[in-house]
């Protein structure tokens, strides 16, 4: 299957390129600053699907560069969408437990009400209402607490952080499911398969199980890799960022077992692949 992906050094864009022969685009072929660039090379290609694993992701710099978030996550899809519309090539888009508003205390399902509560999610929840008014067969999959081997992320910092303290304190009461890279790339895959050959389509949460907080999280890495670490539980108001975070981003899956068959993967699973690629 001829596929086109936007994004190439980004830990879902490696993972599916370590996965599955794909087209890779990175900076220099296609700008998401620049969202006639990103149609043109859908046009240029000709793909049979295009995955976007692009965006902006600094969360808590979006406060104070909205505009530009917005371009990369909204204006850029949008115009990716609607070249696949006009083409009638699959769209697969890539978005984030983070258009919730994080209130209540059971994971969300695809239809419950949005409400972002920082610059990010806004720039984000446009980006879902552009691909959906492309008029184009889609998918959207929301995930979240994205991790991998490699770039800038949790597990990764986590690490980085164990080599000079024996100590951390990390928040206790946002709950999500960690996911791993990988998996979402190969969820992603199959979904494109299954559109290219007429099924399936809409608006599916993919994240990874067993829920956890952060703290939690932070425990079973340093578990995993050996680290002698103390974890100490704060509540999110002992560490203040300039973007404020949900505390619920659990997401219910259910609707995409239903559709595509695709069970969300174990995180520990994911965890101990990740560490073991660390080590070698």
């Amino acid at each position: 299957m001829s596929l086109l992906v936007f994004g190439r050094t980004g830990q879902l864009a490696r993972a599916l390129q370590r996965q599955e022969a794909v087209t890779a685009l990175g900076r220099a072929e296609a700008d998401l600053l620049d969202p006639a660039a990103c149609a043109a090379a859908i046009h240029a290609a000709a793909p049979r699907a295009v995955i976007n694993a692009a965006a902006y992701t600094a969360v808590d710099r979006a406060e104070q560069e909205e505009t530009l978030a917005t371009r990369i996550n909204a204006a850029a899809p949008a115009a990716m969408a609607q070249a696949c519309a006009a083409r009638g090539i699959p769209f697969l888009h890539v978005s984030t437990d983070y258009v919730f508003d994080g209130s209540g205390d059971r994971p969300w399902r695809e239809d419950d009400p949005v409400g972002p509560l920082n610059a990010y999610g806004r720039s984000k929840l446009a980006g879902e209402a552009a691909v959906r008014a492309a008029g184009g067969r889609h998918v959207i999959l929301r995930t979240s607490w994205v991790f991998s081997a490699e770039g800038a992320n949790f597990l990764t910092t986590m690490l980085r952080l164990s080599e000079t303290r024996d100590s951390l304190s990390v928040v206790a009461d946002q709950l999500g499911g960690p996911t791993p890279a990988a998996e979402i790339a190969a969820t992603l895959l199959r979904m494109a398969a299954a559109l290219c050959a007429g099924q399936g389509g809409g608006t599916y949460h993919y994240a990874g199980a067993p829920a956890i907080s952060w703290a939690g999280f932070a425990r079973a890495i340093f578990a995993g890799a050996g680290r002698d670490v103390t974890v100490t539980d704060i509540p999110s108001s002992a560490y203040p960022t300039p973007a404020r975070r949900p505390l619920n981003s659990r997401l219910d899956c259910a609707k995409l077992r239903a559709d595509f068959g695709i069970t969300p993967a174990d995180w520990r699973a994911g965890l101990s692949a990740a560490l073991e690629l660390l080590e070698a």
